[in-house]
Order: C-alpha cells, then sequence, then structure tokens
C-alpha cells in the first residue's frame, strides 16, 4: 500500500466527522436537560417543606390568641379582686355617708341636758330655775338678722299666752350678752337672751352642726326649738324651722300638753 492511500485511510470520512461532531451536542444537550430536570425535582421537596412550615405557622397562630384572651380573663378577674380596689370602694362608700350632727342624740322623752348661762341684763340662767315648769328654748342663729328677728318678736307677741299656759321662753345664740342685749333693746323684746359662746348648750341640743349655704359648708347654728315638760323631759323638737306661724305651733304644743 502507498504512503498516500496510508493516508485517506487514516482520516475520518465526512460522516464520522459529523457523528464525531454530533456526539459533543448530545452530550450538551443531555447535560442542560439534566439541569433543568435536577432543579425541578430539588424544588418539589423544598414547597412541600414550606407548606409543612406554613401549615404549621398558620395553626400556631390559631392557637396563641385564643390563649391571650383567657390569661386576659383571668388577669382581669385578679385585678378586680386586689386590696387597692377594695380600699377605694370603702372610701366612697364612707364619702357618702352623711356626717353625724352633733347632740343629735336628744330624742323626745329624754331628759333635757342641765345647763347654767349668762342672759341679757346681767346674771345667769339654769334649768333648774324651771323645775315643775314647761319650758321653750329656741335656738336662733345671729341676734338682729332677718329671720331670727321675726322668730324673736313672734315670741314676745305670744309671751303672755304662754304664761298662761304655764310655760316659759327662752332666745338662745353665740352672741355676746352685750350683742344679746342690744339685740333686746332695739326690738323692744321680752323673753330673756342666752348667751352660749362656747357653744356647750347649743352641741347638747343639737343646734350645732353643719350647714350649708352658696355651695360652702361650715359648722353653725341650725334654728332648733325644744319644748321641756314639767317632769324635766323632753316634749318634742323643731329641727330646721321655718320662723312663718312657728311660735304660734310651738305655743299649741305647750296647749296641748
Amino acid at each position: 500500500m502507498s504512503k498516500k492511500t496510508r493516508k485517506k485511510s487514516s482520516m475520518p470520512s465526512p460522516k464520522n466527522r459529523k457523528a464525531s461532531a454530533a456526539k459533543p451536542a448530545t452530550a450538551k444537550t443531555a447535560a442542560k436537560t439534566a439541569r433543568r430536570s435536577t432543579p425541578a425535582s430539588t424544588k418539589k421537596p423544598a414547597a412541600k417543606v414550606a407548606n409543612k412550615a406554613a401549615k404549621t405557622a398558620t395553626k400556631a397562630a390559631a392557637k396563641k390568641p385564643a390563649k391571650k384572651p383567657a390569661k386576659t380573663a383571668k388577669s382581669a378577674s385578679a385585678k378586680a379582686s386586689h386590696k387597692p380596689t377594695s380600699k377605694q370602694l370603702i372610701k366612697s362608700n364612707l364619702s357618702d355617708m352623711p356626717k353625724p350632727v352633733t347632740g343629735t342624740g336628744l330624742v323626745e322623752g329624754a331628759m333635757a341636758p342641765p345647763f347654767s348661762l349668762p342672759r341679757d341684763g346681767g346674771g345667769s340662767v339654769s334649768l333648774a330655775d324651771y323645775a315643775g315648769r314647761k319650758l321653750v328654748l329656741f335656738f336662733y342663729p345671729r341676734a338682729d338678722t332677718p329671720g331670727c328677728t321675726r322668730e324673736a318678736i313672734d315670741f314676745t307677741r305670744l309671751d303672755s299666752a304662754f304664761a298662761d299656759a304655764g310655760a316659759v321662753v327662752l332666745g338662745i345664740s353665740a352672741d355676746t350678752v352685750k350683742a344679746q342685749e342690744s339685740f333686746r333693746n332695739k326690738h323692744q323684746l321680752s323673753v330673756p337672751l342666752i348667751s352660749d359662746e362656747q357653744h356647750e348648750m347649743l352641741e347638747a341640743y343639737g343646734a350645732w352642726g353643719e350647714k350649708s349655704m352658696y355651695g360652702r359648708t361650715f359648722m353653725g347654728i341650725i334654728r332648733t326649738t325644744v319644748l321641756i315638760g314639767a317632769d324635766g323631759r323632753i316634749g318634742k323638737i323643731w329641727r330646721n324651722v321655718r320662723v312663718d306661724g312657728h311660735a304660734d305651733e310651738v305655743l299649741a304644743a305647750v296647749r296641748g300638753m
């Protein structure tokens, strides 16, 4: 065989070249196909895991809100039973309770509290001075004020009628003896006027207590009248007296004893 023939036989044919060239392309295609298929296959398990995680998170989120209200309810009930809350309720109840007025323990049928105080014109007056006689005590806030003046004049007008019914009338306030004398002289009053500057008799007979005027609260004399029987016992008590017609009402009560 010649050298030319050997060279020709050793070189691949055109068909073989195409086949050998196609082989690498086939390998590349297979590789690409493998790459495409591999992510798809790997994505499926990841998606399943993600779905499971999402379901688990949803269940957990659904369970948590149900637990929180229960805790909130428990904490609310616990707070409601705390001591500070009960203390506040007690305080509010105490503030709403009416305050006791000094001397309101005096009731009809009880023995009249004794007293001995100075009066207008000098000297003093005591409960013992009127033993065995009916006694009318009218307590007024202040001498020479409109309401007190009308009340004192009414009792003066009926003074003789009270005497005929066997009763003596005394007026009492916290004014000084000098103020009582000026009050008596100015309005020509005939009833004795007693000065109780220390509020001893006023408190004993329940005529001193808490008052309110124009939204202001203060301690002062509560217009009160007390009728004492000949036996020394309280026959009748008038509290928060209205002046008009009061003296006539007291006289009727004296006559009815």
